[in-house]
């Protein structure tokens, strides 16, 4: 294999693990302490950018699945846009866990 597709796939694979592992607190947890957690958007156009790097992840996933990780310039902009995900997630499940 070449190693854009072993890079692109270990990235997939430790992002989707880190997304479930920051999700068991919020399953198996005690509920009430996350009750009070709101997180407040000023102004509509700040979910923009959230939603465009969730949307180009699942458009960039999809494309490189169905061309089975063949092509390396997708496969590197997967990379891109998984780490800058993943750095989005985690600042975002800090600031959670700061409230809780």
């Amino acid at each position: 294999m070449k190693v854009n597709q072993v890079i692109t796939k270990a990235v997939i694979r430790i992002f989707f693990i880190l997304l479930l592992v920051a999700l068991v607190p919020f399953i198996t947890g005690d509920q009430s302490a996350f009750q009070h957690i709101y997180l407040l958007f000023h102004h509509w156009w700040e979910l923009i950018f959230p939603v465009l790097i969730i949307l180009s992840f699942v458009i960039l996933l999809v494309a490189c699945a169905a061309k089975r990780y063949k092509v390396p310039e997708l496969n590197w902009l997967l990379v891109v846009n998984t780490v800058v995900l993943t750095a989005y997630g985690i600042a975002i499940f800090i600031r959670i866990a700061h409230m809780t």
